[in-house]
């Protein structure tokens, strides 16, 4: 791969433009939104993870400001689709009324993970805590969820949780929290035994994945076990999780040179084929996040470029070498087929495309291989820059 630039620019035009005061609007034709076809839990819930990520990287400043509007107006669209059950409802007209479908396992753990990242991250204390109520409220939904990439997202949020309760329990006149961590606990160690069993189950000295099919947001199992392995010191989840990551890289990583090319949607993968088209931004954002989380829990540098490599495909290093972004918008395109983009620039695109982008800055920030250059982020109108520095005292990225 060649160098990173000396700088780069990332904007979030296009994420404004897909918000209005309800939520993030889930489908564009190419950039215009589609306001009939309403809005979704699950996008809404990334969107949430991905305002509160990137505004931790900000200065203080406008585009801070308006990021974090997003977010709190993405907060309050899940407090709206929370049932009094503690189940999300996904998808919503957008009259606001409800669309008729049953609850998904993968909404839940969506959600659970980006109220469990809120309410650990955001700046204000009220956000934080109609999070942390959100989550409560929501936390016996946990023990409903069988689909294994709701157990994934589930595991992520329960020590994403466990994580803030750990460090408000340090702070002086820290209330009780023992049924909420005992609670996460049990499931940590539930969940972690499920996709344990599974993975033996399906696995074989060919075939080392949890399900008999690759199908979408692979890396979803290793990076919920990788997450829960870290809250609970489980070797055997950390061990499984590098082993399906390694498998899922062997396929969808590779070439002269290598480019990410992410298990097609037209027929996905079997044990005797894996199809290439049509690729999907979610599914690289995943690999992305999964190999972001193998590089936090291991140092090992070829993690650190997969992840560079998933955020090189949207920019063209991929199986067609075209870009799937209009990079001044900061929109990404739906999908990569034999033709070329989709250049519709729905939620889910510009969600996988932005979030890819922050776990990158992310992997940078750890890696020894960015040698002695740091990386400095600033604000510019509705995008940021970031930077290469020479000294890494001054890097404010984290």
């Amino acid at each position: 791969m060649g160098e990173l630039p000396i700088a780069w620019r990332v904007s979030f035009r296009h994420l404004f433009r897909m918000t209005d005061d309800t939520g993030l609007l889930e489908h564009a034709a190419f950039l215009v939104p589609k306001r009939r076809e309403g809005y979704t839990t699950d996008d809404n819930a990334r969107a949430l993870w991905l305002t509160a990520a990137w505004a931790r990287r900000l200065p203080d400043g406008e585009l801070k400001r308006r990021l974090l509007a997003v977010a709190e107006t993405t907060l309050a669209f899940l407090a709206w689709a929370q049932e009094p059950d503690g189940h999300f409802h996904n998808d919503f007209h957008y009259t606001r009324e409800k669309e008729a479908r049953p609850p998904s396992d993968d909404t839940q753990g969506r959600a659970l993970y980006a109220l469990a990242y809120a309410a650990r991250t955001l700046p204000k204390r009220a956000h934080r805590r109609v999070a942390a109520m959100l989550f409560r409220r929501a936390l016996p939904v946990v023990e409903t969820i069988t689909a294994s990439r709701g157990i994934a997202y589930a595991l992520a949020a329960a020590a994403e949780r466990l994580r803030a309760l750990t460090a408000e329990a340090r702070r002086p006149g820290a209330g009780g929290d023992g049924e909420e961590r005992e609670a996460l606990l049990r499931f940590l160690e539930r969940g972690t035994r499920t996709l344990l069993e599974r993975f033996a189950q399906e696995s074989d000295g060919r075939w080392r994945w949890f399900e008999p099919r690759l199908t979408y947001a692979n890396g979803i199992l290793p990076w919920g076990l990788l997450k829960a392995a870290r809250a609970t010191g489980n070797r055997e989840a950390r061990s499984v999780a590098i082993e399906a990551l390694d498998f899922l890289l062997g396929l969808t990583y590779y070439g002269h040179p290598p480019v990410v090319r992410p298990v097609g949607n037209r027929g996905w993968g079997s044990r005797d084929r894996i199809a290439e088209w049509d690729a999907q931004p979610l599914d690289v954002f995943k690999l992305a996040l999964a190999a972001d989380a193998a590089h936090a829990s291991t140092g090992d540098g070829r993690y650190a470029e997969a992840v560079r490599a998933a955020r090189d495909w949207f920019y063209g290093a991929n199986a067609l070498g075209v870009p799937m972004v209009d990079a001044e918008e900061g929109a990404a395109y739906d999908g990569l087929s034999p033709t070329g983009p989709n250049e519709n620039a729905g939620a889910e695109a510009l969600l996988s495309y932005l979030l890819t982008e922050e776990r990158h800055l992310a992997t940078l920030a750890r890696s020894a291989s960015a040698g002695t250059a740091a990386w400095r982020i600033r604000a510019e109108g509705d995008a940021v820059w970031i930077d290469r520095t020479l000294s890494r005292a001054a890097a404010p990225v984290r």
